[in-house]
C-alpha cells in the first residue's frame, strides 16, 4: 500500500507570525492628507487599464467577464508570482484583510505589509450619461514598507455597451529605508518594478479571465493561487 503523501502547509499558516505582526501595524502615511498626494507634491500617480472580453448590455452576467475578474481580484492571483506573492488568511473578510507581500528581486526576498482600505461596489454615471458597474478594492502600505501610498484595483462594466475593463490606480512615494544598500537598490530599480507589477498584473488578469470563460470554470489555476486560496477553490492543471 503506498504511503500517504504529506502536503506542505499553506503559506498563510507558515507566515502566521508576520500576519499577526502586520495586523497591529499602522498605515505609514497620513490618510487625512490624500488630496495633497499629487505629482506636483512629489507623489507618483499611476493609471493603467486593459480591456477584458465584453458582455451583452445590462448587469454583469453570472458567468461573464466581469464576475470572473471580480473573483480573480478577490483571490489576488493576478500579480506576477515571480515578483509579488500575496499571503493572507483566506477566510477573513475582504474588508478587514491584512496581507503580507513577499517581494522577490534578483536574489533578495523582502516582506511588506498592506491592508485593505476600502471596497468599492457601486453604479457610476459616466460623462456621456451611460452607467457602469464598478467593483474593487484598494490596499495601503503599512509601517516597514519601502513605499508609502495606496493602490486600487477595479473591474468596470458599461451597462449600455457591455464593455468590461480592469483598471489600476495608485499614488505612491518612496518611504523610509534605513538600510543604505536597500535604499540605493530601490532608488535604481523601484520604479521599473512598479511598472512591471502593473503591466504584468493587467496581462495576467486578462489571461485568467479568458481561461475561465473558455473552460467554463469558476476557478483559477492552482499554480497561481496555492499561496493564498483554500484548496477547495483550486483545480488541478
Amino acid at each position: 500500500m503506498p504511503k500517504p503523501t504529506s502536503s506542505a502547509p499553506p503559506l498563510w499558516e507558515v507566515q502566521r507570525a508576520r500576519l499577526e505582526s502586520f495586523g497591529k501595524a499602522q498605515v505609514n502615511f497620513d490618510l487625512e492628507r490624500t488630496a495633497e498626494y499629487t505629482a506636483d507634491n512629489g507623489w507618483r500617480i499611476d493609471d493603467y487599464e486593459t480591456e477584458l472580453p465584453g458582455e451583452a448590455p445590462g448587469p454583469p452576467a453570472e458567468h461573464g467577464s466581469w464576475k470572473a475578474g471580480q473573483q480573480i481580484l478577490r483571490n489576488y492571483t493576478f500579480p506576477p508570482s515571480d515578483l509579488i506573492t500575496g499571503i493572507f488568511v483566506p477566510d477573513a473578510p475582504l474588508e478587514n484583510r491584512t496581507m503580507v507581500l513577499r517581494g522577490r528581486f534578483l536574489f533578495f526576498t523582502f516582506w511588506f505589509g498592506v491592508r485593505i482600505g476600502g471596497v468599492t461596489d457601486e453604479v457610476r454615471t459616466l460623462p456621456d450619461g451611460t452607467q457602469e458597474q464598478v467593483w474593487g478594492y484598494n490596499y495601503r502600505t503599512l509601517e516597514g514598507h519601502f513605499e508609502r501610498g495606496q493602490i486600487e484595483f477595479t473591474i468596470h462594466k458599461n451597462l449600455t455597451t457591455g464593455r468590461v475593463i480592469f483598471h489600476i490606480h495608485a499614488f505612491s512615494q518612496v518611504g523610509r529605508i534605513r538600510n543604505p544598500f536597500y535604499w540605493l537598490g530601490f532608488k535604481l530599480f523601484g520604479r521599473m518594478l512598479q511598472r512591471r507589477f502593473s503591466h504584468e498584473s493587467l496581462r495576467r488578469l486578462r489571461e485568467q479571465v479568458v481561461e475561465m470563460l473558455a473552460t467554463g470554470s469558476t476557478e483559477v489555476r492552482a499554480s497561481d493561487t496555492a499561496h493564498a486560496v483554500p484548496a477547495a477553490a483550486l483545480r488541478p492543471e
